[in-house]
């Protein structure tokens, strides 16, 4: 069992859920059990965090069930690589510290594994350090189907700030992922969702969201007091594309911000200093989605 870093102490320490938080942390775990081993092998996709060792980026590996095999209790194997596209495919082509989430939608099931990264030919072999449960709140439920048609070979727009058919894509989002780090360098990939329209964006380098009710153990806000930066990913399920924004998040606690948005026990500010969009970043694509019960209606 884990023990918090400073930063997740302290953040559950203000928001007032030290206790709960302690009773939590059980479901930290340093090694692999059974079921998770089984999880990971049905999933087909992988989102990942790592840093490039300026910045944070979140991304996701994709392929056939089976191409994430945990081959030990401390130890996963992932048959996959970023392409050359993929802001994070320079900094894992060597040893790095990853934070990794596994969401079956269908089930709303989701199980993070933190650890260290490094290249095996063609995969990618983790030493893992923490692997833990996560409830199933603000899953939206999808079903992932391979692509009809040829692959697109992928290939990435890069930018310094959010353009107009991105801000839109982000106001339809229900889904994105959130990579954080401690000041040890250690990473987490943690999943955020709500009805479309719970991200605000207002303006081309700033966006925001409100931080809802979840498991008391603030892995992400926690990261967050320690150092600011941090990686958003906005999978398109349609489409197969994605959106990679790097930069810097900052909690904002006032009760009066926060009742602003249903739901919400306080509000992330991010400013993005870096945006990478890929085309053709996966063969998969969902289903439409039925929405979390959990997600709070949109004001």
């Amino acid at each position: 069992m884990a023990d918090y870093h400073h930063g997740e102490l302290a953040v559950q320490d203000r928001a007032g859920l030290a206790a709960a938080a302690e009773h939590a942390r059980p479901a930290i775990r340093a090694t692999m059990p059974e079921v998770a081993k089984t999880f990971l092998a049905a999933q087909p996709v992988l989102y990942l965090g790592a840093s490039d060792g300026d910045r944070l980026w979140g991304t996701m590996l994709t392929g056939p069930p089976g191409f994430v095999q945990a081959t030990g209790d401390g130890t996963v194997r992932i048959a996959a690589r970023p392409t050359p596209a993929d802001p994070l495919a320079a900094a894992l082509d060597g040893v790095a510290e990853v934070g990794m989430i596994a969401v079956e939608p269908g089930r709303r099931r989701r199980m993070r594994v933190n650890g260290r990264s490094r290249p095996v030919g063609d995969h990618l072999e983790i030493e893992v350090e923490q692997v833990i449960s996560n409830c199933p709140k603000y899953i939206q439920q999808r079903t992932p189907l391979p692509a009809e048609g040829p692959a697109v070979r992928p290939s990435a727009g890069r930018g310094g700030e959010l353009g107009a058919a991105q801000i839109d894509r982000i106001h339809a989002a229900d889904t994105f992922f959130v990579a954080t780090a401690g000041i040890d360098g250690a990473a987490d990939m943690s999943h955020r969702g709500g009805n479309p329209g719970f991200v605000e964006v207002t303006g081309p380098t700033r966006l925001s969201w409100p931080d809802y009710l979840g498991n008391a153990m603030f892995l992400t806000l926690g990261n967050l007091e320690e150092q600011p930066a941090a990686g958003l990913l906005f999978p398109d399920y349609t489409t197969g594309s994605t959106l990679h924004l790097s930069g810097t998040a900052r909690v904002d606690w006032s009760p009066d911000r926060a009742a602003r948005y249903p739901g919400a026990q306080r509000v992330v500010d991010f400013a993005v200093t870096d945006v990478v969009e890929i085309q053709g970043a996966t063969t998969w694509r969902w289903t439409a989605p039925a929405y979390s019960r959990f997600n709070p209606v949109i004001a």
